[in-house]
């Protein structure tokens, strides 16, 4: 594989974000469509989860693969470039996440993360567990509007 320029790592680089990733977006759309309201990366609970339901004490992370280190210890040894950057990194992503799950536990909220693949791969399934979480804490779910009247 020819060597990237600097710009282009660079611009690549700029083109990751935290919030609103497309398989944040994916579930959140899902979600909605079955008459689910949510807050979208709540700055009020910790963590800043990605979908949460505060009067239920329900949060959902969306984690990507690379960045929360899935199956960390086999793939680490796949990183070639710039070692000493990015396995402190991911390492103190994952540590972060337990952080986060604990903290959550302790005030008494229902923690559900996904990968990235689950919810390319098998968004129904995702979906159908938050709803079965929700609807178990008894969340009320808004009817989506029909077609009548267009």
């Amino acid at each position: 594989m020819a060597k990237r320029s600097e710009a282009t790592v660079s611009y690549t680089m700029s083109r990751i974000r935290g919030k609103d990733t497309g398989i944040e977006m994916k579930l959140r759309k899902e979600l909605y469509r079955r008459g689910f309201r949510y807050r979208a990366n709540s700055k009020y609970i910790f963590g800043h989860p990605d979908i949460s339901f505060k009067k239920y004490k329900v949060v959902v992370f969306c984690d990507s693969e690379f960045w929360h280190g899935y199956h960390f210890e086999e793939n680490k040894t796949k990183i070639h470039s710039h070692t000493d950057y990015w396995i402190p990194k991911i390492e103190r992503n994952i540590s972060r996440d337990q952080e986060v799950n604990a903290h959550l536990l302790k005030e008494g909220y229902t923690v559900l993360r996904y990968w990235g693949f689950e919810i390319e791969k098998d968004l129904p399934r995702v979906a159908d567990e938050i709803e079965d979480v929700l609807l178990k804490k008894g969340y009320k779910k808004i009817p989506s509007p029909g077609r009548e009247g267009r």
